[in-house]
């Protein structure tokens, strides 16, 4: 196994999702050309082209044993001038789920390239990522100078041009590497877009060596379209690929030939149109998937002490599953309840997705300690935007989590300890909205080891929780999960350590 740093790491993913949505533009991209002031009734240029401006694919990402990591779509815009020069414009967003976005790192990004189309080369790119608090933006401009080299968007297309096989330039973060593609076996691959022959070509590179890639595979169609159907390869944490979902491809719309006279025909009897089927009724607290690690209606009694002295009690509860807002949404609750007026107290109760656990709505109350976190925030769960105490929405990364939800959501993470300590690989970043902003949070495992709780052992995993907020950092956030069952067993926050005295359920049917 390569043993990568965690920015390098993020580097990597990033490329390998990007590799993955470039793979689908080109389908849309690859070898048709036309006027864009003609884009709704644009035809190919040459007969052999098929491909048409306004087509849209759409792909499915699986990463591991999430099936459904991440999307992708691409959209061919338009053929005009730019700079004075011939170009296409192709536009492509990828992004990761909620799971995935939480168990491994955020990813949402999209990128327009402007090719040439006699050369297939890029002339102007792009990018902007949002997997981080802050919008990143980057471009590449060759109309002055022009590039010789593909990138992953051109490279592909090329590919496609040249049959699935070939070695090529491809330059990207800043080096330069070479391509190499190998036709082989053939393989009938069925999709939600439906069942296709295809080639299955291997594809070597140093930029994949160089990253960690293994077994780099794309499946096209065998046809003379050659759309990449299927996209797999072997990374440290897990196989990815990426499978077609959809081909929008609309119709040109050519002049009606003037009609030759019919004789008018009898009318015939309409038939009664069949009743569309009743919507399936929904079922009031229907039970969580297996791999979040909890069940409904689980209720977690902890005790909270400042240094010796019993302070409080906390519960956590996984209440309901029922809609909200007409959405299917999982009620999950804290209540800090203090032994003295002087003691702290307060609560909090987030709407979240079933499935990924994502919020989509937290309103929290808060007494004493720290009154500024009684507050409602609205998460946008297509944007990605955050709204709170009726201020202006807030950029966010999408599956942005809440710290309640987060707590739930860790237990279903992949967290494994490193083997090297110096070198962090398997830290986990995930975005969580505090106070009034959102921040990157690194969950950093450790090996499992003995605890003591309610006076018997148990072994269990210690998460160290780094925020980027001065005052939660200066707090050394800290949680221990339990190594079989994933229960959070323990929290500290500066001087404060909640210990579990008691698991039940209260599920309501």
């Amino acid at each position: 196994m390569i043993e990568i740093s965690p920015s390098f790491i993020k580097l990597s993913l990033r490329h390998l999702f990007m590799a993955i949505m470039l793979l689908a533009a080109v389908a849309a991209a690859g070898l048709f050309w036309a006027d864009s002031s003609n884009a709704q009734t644009a035809v190919p240029v040459s007969p052999s082209s098929i491909f048409r401006i306004g087509e849209r694919l759409s792909y499915t990402i699986s990463f591991g044993k999430i099936p459904d990591a991440g999307y992708a779509e691409t959209h061919v815009i338009s053929r005009g001038k730019l700079s004075g020069k011939d170009a296409v414009e192709v536009r492509g967003k990828i992004r990761t789920q909620d799971v995935a976005s939480a168990a491994f790192f955020l990813f949402d990004e999209a990128r327009t390239t402007f090719a040439a189309p006699d050369t297939g080369l890029p002339l102007y790119i792009t990018t902007s990522s949002r997997d981080s608090v802050v919008p990143k933006e980057t471009i590449a401009n060759y109309l002055a100078q022009p590039t010789s080299n593909f990138d992953l968007l051109t490279l592909i297309f090329k590919l496609r041009e040249a049959g699935g096989a070939g070695t090529f330039p491809v330059f990207e973060d800043e080096q330069l590497y070479t391509a190499t593609l190998v036709p082989g076996t053939t393989e009938k691959i069925r999709t939600d877009a439906g069942d296709f022959e295809t080639v299955l070509s291997t594809v070597q590179s140093d930029y994949f060596a160089a990253h960690g890639i293994k077994e780099f595979r794309i499946n096209f169609s065998a046809d003379e379209h050659k759309i990449p159907v299927q996209v797999r390869f072997k990374w440290a944490k897990g196989d990815i690929k990426a499978t077609l979902t959809s081909i929008s491809m609309p119709e040109p719309e050519l002049p009606s030939p003037t009609p030759t006279p019919q004789p008018t025909a009898t009318p015939k009897t309409k038939a009664t149109p069949n009743p569309s089927p009743t919507p399936p009724e929904y079922i009031d607290n229907q039970p969580l998937l297996p791999e979040l690690g909890f069940q409904l209606g689980e209720v977690l009694k902890y005790r909270i002490n400042l240094g010796d002295k019993l302070v409080g009690t906390l519960i956590l509860n996984a209440r309901e599953r029922k809609l909200f807002e007409k959405a299917d949404s999982l009620l999950l609750t804290a209540t800090a309840t203090g032994n003295s007026p002087g003691d702290f107290s307060g609560s909090a109760a987030v709407q979240v997705d079933p499935e990924t656990l994502t919020p989509s709505k937290i309103e929290s109350k808060s007494t004493s300690l720290m009154p500024g976190l009684s507050q409602t925030v609205v998460f946008d769960k297509r944007t990605g935007a955050v709204t709170f105490d009726a201020a202006k929405p807030i950029d966010s990364p999408v599956g942005t989590h809440t710290f309640l939800s987060l707590i739930y959501a860790m237990r279903s993470f992949n967290l494994k300890p490193s083997k090297d300590l110096a070198n962090p690989v398997n830290d986990t970043r995930v975005a969580v909205f505090w106070e009034s902003k959102s921040y990157v949070f690194t969950l950093r495992p450790s090996n499992p080891t003995e605890i003591t709780i309610n006076g018997e052992k148990a072994s269990a995993q210690l998460i160290t929780i780094k925020t980027d907020n001065k005052d939660l950092d200066g707090l050394g956030l800290k949680v221990w999960l339990a190594t079989e069952s994933r229960i959070p067993l323990r929290f500290s926050a500066g001087p404060y350590q909640a210990d579990l005295v008691s698991q039940s359920s209260n599920i309501r049917r």
